[in-house]
């Protein structure tokens, strides 16, 4: 079991989306770059990506230097997109979530980030 937003559970992330059909359907022909910065985490505030190009994804702890749209949260945002208790579109329209960047980008590809969310929620968390 990986803890949540740690470097396993993103190694967990990596391999599940590599390994869902349904995922690999989607990224087809899709080129994206996300960045996600939570606040308040126990460990502090920190940042994650999502990349997909050319058919393969990446995903991990960090910054990423050329990302097309930034997603901000909270911690308590996170976790319930994390848990499959809040859906990304919920979060943008009550404003749990901020984003910024190329939103054209962002709408157009908008099941690339469901599907990731759909992913990591299957995932064997410790919150």
């Amino acid at each position: 079991m990986a803890k949540f937003l740690s470097q396993d559970h993103f190694d967990a992330a990596r391999e599940a989306l590599n390994s869902d059909p349904g995922f690999q359907n989607n990224i087809a022909n899709v080129d994206l770059a996300v960045q996600f910065d939570v606040t308040g985490a126990p460990e502090g505030d920190l940042s994650y990506y999502l990349k997909v190009q050319d058919g393969s994804v990446s995903t991990d702890l960090g910054p990423l230097a050329e990302a097309d749209v930034t997603v901000a949260s909270d911690y308590e945002t996170s976790q319930a997109i994390s848990k499959g208790e809040l859906n990304v579109q919920m979060a943008f329209m009550t404003g749990k979530i901020k984003v910024g960047g190329n939103m054209a980008k962002i709408m157009m590809h908008q099941n690339v980030i469901n599907d990731y969310a759909r992913v990591l929620s299957g995932l064997d968390v410790e919150y």
